[in-house]
């Protein structure tokens, strides 16, 4: 069977009009990432500027043989050096556990402890599935209403936008990286992904998993108090 191929419009009209086409749908398909730039311009810092806030959110990116990768370790030293700083009293690390063999949030709390970061001051999401999941989990469950969010820059403007439309009064440090084959990657990524966040932002779903309240960070400010 001969597959045809699509023949292009022979009239001016009709090139004009598909030229027209591909410009709506490359606006359309931008439109989100374009959203998160924007809406994100006055709230990004770095670990040098950011403000001072109760709890610094940490987001999982991976372990390798148990241990966090070489950019989720990168955003446990940013945490470090706020809580250092004393511009954190908390730390919420929010990954992945749902696997019996893959468990982000202990390994960030094992990293943070081996860093000075005091037991009692890290507090675990183990439902942080994905960053709208560990937004509407960090306000809902944990009651974190503000906070320095900790990430790559190709992710912070997402976790930014999105923590803001699950109610948390945000601030986001982009951490460095190294621009090998994952950074690319990430980036990449992160124009298919603002459209999902666009979506999670307006009709606001609830998580994978929600669960009852948890009082951790409650009790972890308490104790720092």
């Amino acid at each position: 069977m001969k597959i045809r191929r699509p023949r292009l419009p022979r009239t001016r009209a009709g090139q004009r009009r598909l030229v027209r086409a591909v410009v709506a749908g490359c606006v359309l398909a931008l439109s989100p990432a374009t959203w998160l730039y924007v809406s994100t311009a006055d709230r990004l810092r770095t670990t040098a500027d950011a403000p001072s806030a109760p709890v610094a959110v940490v987001f999982g990116a991976g372990l390798s043989k148990g241990e966090p990768s070489p950019y989720l370790a990168h955003r446990l030293d940013a945490a470090v050096t706020l809580y250092r700083e004393g511009r954190v009293e908390v730390v919420l690390v929010t990954g992945d556990n749902s696997r019996e063999d893959y468990d982000e949030p202990d390994a960030m709390r094992a990293y943070l402890t081996r860093h000075g970061v005091p037991d009692a001051r890290i507090v675990e999401d183990y439902a942080g599935f994905d960053t709208w999941d560990s937004c509407v989990r960090a306000r809902k469950i944990f009651g974190v209403d503000r906070a320095v969010l900790i990430s790559q820059g190709f992710h912070i403007r997402r976790a930014v936008a999105l923590c803001e439309a699950a109610g948390i009064d945000s601030v986001g440090v982009g951490v460095d990286a190294k621009h090998d084959a994952t950074w690319y990657y990430g980036g990449t990524r992160e124009v298919f992904a603002a459209g999902k966040a666009a979506l999670d932002a307006v009709f606001r779903p609830g998580p994978r998993f929600l669960g009852p309240r948890e009082p951790g960070v409650a009790r972890a400010l308490a104790s720092a108090r």
